[in-house]
């Protein structure tokens, strides 16, 4: 799977460490029907605690997993039940303006309406949409475009030196305009 041309900027930058470890893995994908991809089976083990107790087949929810092995790669504190996706509302620290390289958690409605959740990593913005990368967006690790409307919270990693790029970078509705804040 190659990297949408809107995002190749993103493989230029020097951090942070959740999105070059979230960019490793870019292009993974869910094994169709009963079979399971053995990539996404490991991270469960990657990532410790409980999680390959309870992680037994990539047709279940894996945003979580995936963030969860990418939050550990970076060196960051897992929280507790990380395959919950609203779980990732406790990671981190809360900020009010999202920037680069942030875990945004959104909510989403199931089939059956209940509340659940999505999480994945800020790439940037549009006026009404978050651009995010994260996994189990269609069935993958790729990019896609969220409405801000249905963000929950949004995290910063607690780092010891924030990187300089932590900021907010937009791009245009006609996808062909990046800029950042400055």
């Amino acid at each position: 799977m190659t990297i949408p041309k809107k995002y190749l900027w993103v493989t230029k930058e020097e951090g942070p460490l959740m999105v070059l470890a979230a960019l490793k893995e870019y292009g993974t994908i869910e094994t169709p029907g009963t079979k399971n991809n053995p990539k996404i089976l490991s991270w469960a083990a990657e990532v410790g605690a409980n999680v390959a107790d309870v992680y037994k087949a990539d047709s279940i929810p894996w945003c979580g997993l995936f963030m969860a092995v990418v939050a550990k790669r970076a060196n960051k504190k897992v929280p507790k039940d990380p395959l919950w996706a609203l779980n990732w509302g406790s990671f981190g620290h809360h900020v009010d303006n999202p920037a680069f390289g942030d875990v945004l958690v959104f909510t989403r409605r199931t089939s059956d309406g209940k509340t659940a959740g999505h999480v994945g990593l800020y790439i940037a913005e549009s006026k009404t949409h978050f651009h995010v990368l994260g996994g189990n967006q269609s069935d993958a690790v790729t990019f896609t475009t969220i409405p801000k409307s249905r963000l929950y919270t949004a995290r910063r990693p607690d780092y010891k030196v924030q990187p300089a790029n932590v900021k907010r970078y937009y791009i245009q509705s006609d996808n062909s305009f990046i800029s950042k804040e400055d």
